[in-house]
């Protein structure tokens, strides 16, 4: 068996995994933001967004970024101008990624002060930088 397709098998695995979780999460943000504090439901989408994160999110990231790379570098990808803008907007989601983790924190703190509108808005990120990754890699425009 080729080592390459075993490594791309994995990448696109970590990748659903990690978009799974990017965009349920900030669904999840949109219901607790109107639960009130203290109460069974806000502790409840607490528990929740703790495991879909810790779980879930953080491991695949970690692991779409090191099968990730481990392609890039068998394709030598490095010099394509597909792969740079593709590279950037791998960043863009893991700083994504970053803002819902302090998101998770802020709720477990009960220290949120965004309305579920803004959740609603933040869920539509993840998936139009996801469009325009998967384009890159397909299409291949540059």
């Amino acid at each position: 068996m080729d080592l390459f397709l075993w490594v791309k098998s994995l990448h696109v695995i970590s990748i659903i995994a990690w978009m799974a979780g990017m965009l349920y999460l900030p669904r999840l943000f949109v219901y607790h933001a109107d639960a009130e504090i203290g109460s069974v439901q806000s502790e409840t989408f607490k528990v929740m967004e703790r495991r879909l994160l810790k779980a879930i999110i953080n491991p695949s990231m970690i692991a779409a970024w090191i099968f990730g790379l481990w392609a890039a570098y068998e394709l030598s990808a490095w010099q394509d101008g597909w792969f740079h803008a593709k590279l950037t907007l791998v960043l863009i989601m893991s700083g994504v990624h970053g803002y819902l983790s302090r998101c998770v924190k802020a709720f477990a703190a009960d220290r949120n002060t965004r309305s579920q509108r803004f959740y609603r808005i933040l869920n539509e990120v993840p998936t139009v930088l996801m469009v325009v990754i998967v384009i890159l890699v397909i299409v291949k425009p540059f």
